[in-house]
C-alpha cells in the first residue's frame, strides 16, 4: 500500500483505533487488577462494605465489566484491521491512557471518595495509594503523548 494511502487511513480511523486501544487498555488494567489483588493477593474486592459472599459477587461483576470492555476493543481492533485502519502507535497510545486513567478512578473516586474498598488493608495505605496513583499517572502521561503525536497531521 502506498505510504500517501495508508497515511489517509490513520487518520480516517483516529477515533476508532483510539477507542479500541482505550477499550483494551481499561480491559488489561481491570484483569489485573482483579486477579493479582482480588484472588491472588487477596487484599480486597471490588465491594468491601458488607459481607465476603458480596466482595466475591462484586468481583464477578467486576470481572465481567473487564472482560466486556476487552472483547469490545478487540472487535473494534478486528474492524480496523479489516479497513487497513490500524495504527500500532495510536492504539498503544490508547491503551496506556485506557489502562491509567482507569487506575486513577479506581485509585481516587473508589478507594477515597466513594470509600468501596482500599487498595490493602494496613496500618500506613497512603504508601500504596501514592503508588498505585503514580503509576496510573505516568501511564496517562504516556499515552496522552502517543495519542497527541499521532493526532498531527503530518505532511509526505
Amino acid at each position: 500500500m502506498p505510504k500517501q494511502m495508508k497515511q489517509e487511513l490513520r487518520h480516517l480511523y483516529l477515533k476508532r483505533n483510539l477507542w479500541s486501544g482505550v477499550l483494551v487498555g481499561v480491559g488489561i488494567a481491570a484483569f489485573l487488577d482483579e486477579v493479582l489483588f482480588h484472588q491472588l493477593l487477596q487484599w480486597h474486592h471490588f465491594y468491601d462494605k458488607l459481607t465476603r459472599t458480596i466482595g466475591i459477587i462484586s468481583d464477578g461483576i467486576f470481572h465481567a465489566f473487564g472482560w466486556f470492555a476487552s472483547v469490545s476493543g478487540m472487535f473494534l481492533l478486528a474492524d480496523l484491521k479489516s479497513r487497513r485502519g490500524w495504527w500500532g502507535k495510536r492504539w498503544l497510545g490508547g491503551i496506556l491512557l485506557g489502562s491509567g486513567a482507569f487506575q486513577l478512578y479506581d485509585g481516587t473516586i473508589q478507594h477515597k471518595w466513594m470509600r468501596i474498598h482500599q487498595i490493602r488493608y494496613v496500618e500506613n495505605v497512603y504508601i500504596y495509594d501514592i503508588v498505585w496513583n503514580a503509576i496510573a499517572i505516568l501511564l496517562v502521561i504516556c499515552g496522552a503523548v502517543l495519542v497527541y503525536r499521532t493526532g498531527q497531521r503530518r505532511q509526505p
